[in-house]
């Protein structure tokens, strides 16, 4: 295949669109800020989650609480009730021995009462404080994460924007150049994954970096410069220019 060796010099820049192009694909699918928004949003979720822990422990605790209250006041009732039909005189002594006896068993009842609640107290006190550091820590996630949305959102649309340079950049090139010639390079791309075309500086493809020797030397310098030649090792056209050290 022929085609004119300065038509053939413009695939350079055909291939230069097409690595920027390439370049801003792999950026996208390896975007570190789209990286950094999912661990954002993993802290969240696990923020998330020690709030409703920490959220179902005070209000198990709470009802512990009220709970052990209510005990406590029941029995102080008891007590004071005793205490004052004791202290009424109207009983008999044997009441009142077991009156006395009760107000005794009482007092111990409510000791313990009174210990357990202070425990419970303090367990919520505890709690209480392992919910207000969950709900600190959400809050500072929440706000981790749309910043790195943000960030990402900021950094695909340069992508995009890069992204729309360079397909108009490259519209612009392909449009001066032979559908032949075109097609060719276009397949050479495909099957490349990156570009149809690349320049041979001082002996090498710099496509695939490796230079070129003997027989394949040989073809490359007698080639008329018209002739479309290709590298043996990456097929890509190889485009000579006055760097290529023929």
């Amino acid at each position: 295949m022929k085609a004119d060796h300065f038509e053939q010099q413009r695939l350079l820049e055909l291939a230069a669109e097409d690595v920027a192009l390439t370049q801003l694909a792999h950026r996208k699918r390896t975007l570190p800020e789209a990286a950094a928004v999912e661990a954002a949003a993993e802290a969240e979720r696990g923020f998330a989650a020690d709030v409703v822990r920490a959220e179902t422990e005070v209000r198990d605790l709470g009802r512990e609480v009220k709970r052990m209250e209510s005990d406590v006041d029941t029995v102080r009732q008891r007590e004071t009730k005793d205490q004052r039909l004791l202290d009424s005189g109207s009983v008999s002594p044997k009441e009142m021995t077991n009156l006395q006896h009760e107000l005794e068993s009482l007092k111990r009842r409510q000791s313990d009462l009174e210990d357990q609640e202070l425990e419970l107290m303090e367990r919520l006190e505890v709690a209480e404080a392992t919910l207000a550091k969950a709900r600190q820590g959400q809050e500072q996630a929440r706000a981790d994460l749309q910043r790195a949305e943000q960030l990402r959102d900021d950094a695909l649309a340069d992508i995009a924007d890069g992204t729309t340079r360079h397909e108009t950049a490259r519209t612009a090139v392909a449009g001066a150049i032979s559908p032949g010639l075109l097609s060719l390079y276009d397949r050479i791309r495909t099957q490349t994954g990156t570009t149809g075309a690349a320049m041979l500086r001082a002996r090498q493809c710099q496509g695939c970096r490796l230079e070129l020797y003997g027989n394949e030397l040989a073809v490359v310098r007698n080639a008329d410069p018209h002739e479309v030649v290709r590298c043996e090792n990456c097929g890509r056209i190889l485009v000579r220019t006055a760097e290529s050290g023929l």
